[in-house]
């Protein structure tokens, strides 16, 4: 008898509070293109999505992710009251390597503006969903982006990287010949 396979209902979707730099938020949306994540971004924006450094970031990739504005945080948790919220942040002293980022419920990972981070009264209201990135204690934090494609890529190593593939390349099977002498 055949197994049914199942299709996990798996959502990584990101959510930027108030980004300020349009380079960050560009290579973000070119993240959430290459992996399939929705991208939500809390206004004020700290640029116009017409923004050339925010096109040129995320290249010609944004017809493939879906961004959402939203006028304020409170009109992003009208619409999202169901699902699992991380929240990314240097104040929190859980490793965000310990969350446990498998399951059915979507899950929204939530990133500050990057010149004050996430408002300490939102994360009070969900201090379980607190996390931090594991660094050496003289570096205050890593470049936003950087950080949204560790989270995001850790989210789908749990999930054994849902739907995604790797696309054969011209160096398969091949060995790559050592130039330097």
């Amino acid at each position: 008898m055949k197994e049914m396979q199942v299709k996990s209902s798996f959502s990584a979707e990101v959510v930027l509070f108030e980004p300020e730099i349009p380079q960050n938020t560009g290579n973000i949306a070119r993240t959430c293109a290459a992996l399939g994540c929705r991208l939500h971004l809390i206004e004020p924006l700290g640029f116009s999505l017409e923004d050339k450094y925010l096109r040129r970031a995320g290249l010609d990739y944004w017809h493939l992710v879906e961004v959402t504005c939203y006028p304020g945080i409170d009109a992003f948790f009208v619409d999202h009251r169901d699902g699992r919220f991380f929240f990314l942040t240097k104040k929190a002293g859980r490793n965000f390597y310990e969350a446990d980022l498998q399951g059915d419920m979507p899950m929204y990972f939530f990133f500050g503006k990057e010149t004050m981070g996430l408002p300490s009264s939102l994360l009070s209201q969900y201090p379980e969903g607190c996390f931090r990135l594991p660094m050496r204690s003289q570096a205050r934090s890593l470049n936003l982006s950087n950080t949204a494609a560790i989270v995001l890529y850790e989210a789908f190593r749990q999930n054994d990287f849902h739907d995604l593939q790797i696309n054969k390349n011209e160096f398969d099977g091949k060995k790559i010949k050592n130039t330097q002498t």
